[in-house]
């Protein structure tokens, strides 16, 4: 796996960092006054202060459902994506954009799928296979 790196906007450092490392279980990396890195399933995120961070739009449609573009997120295998879903359930306060469901079944690209926002109300998705295979069917 090759990871990838993307900064993003955040409003305050420390729910951030609360949010990151107690409710997705990221590792914090190195850090600033403006600044925290972490590893989201072994990819770098670098969240970076900027107080008038903006909230996503729900105006993008995905299998007959409106999702907030833009997002970022991390398709995981079915047993870590279903390990994530049963976390986040349990997690008091999490701020649900789709709850755990199924998208596209019993066609190509079948998959598991769901939307949270961070306390900057950035959105993610986070997706599970059963085959990873199936990322880029059609």
């Amino acid at each position: 796996m090759t990871p990838f790196h993307l900064a993003f906007p955040v409003r305050d450092l420390e729910e951030t960092r609360a949010f990151y490392r107690d409710v997705l279980g990221c590792e914090i990396g190195r850090s600033s006054e403006s600044w925290v890195d972490f590893s989201l399933f072994g990819h770098q995120l670098s969240a970076h202060l900027r107080p008038g961070a903006n909230d996503a739009d729900r105006d993008g449609a995905v299998d007959g459902k409106l999702v907030p573009i833009p997002h970022f997120g991390v398709v995981l295998s079915m047993e870590d994506w279903q390990a994530l879903a049963g976390r986040l359930e349990a997690s008091p306060g999490v701020d649900w954009l789709e709850r755990p469901m199924v998208r596209f079944e019993g066609e190509p690209g079948e998959q598991a799928t769901l939307f949270i926002c961070d306390p900057s109300g950035n959105a993610l998705e986070f997706k599970g296979f059963r085959s990873m295979e199936q990322v880029f069917a059609h």
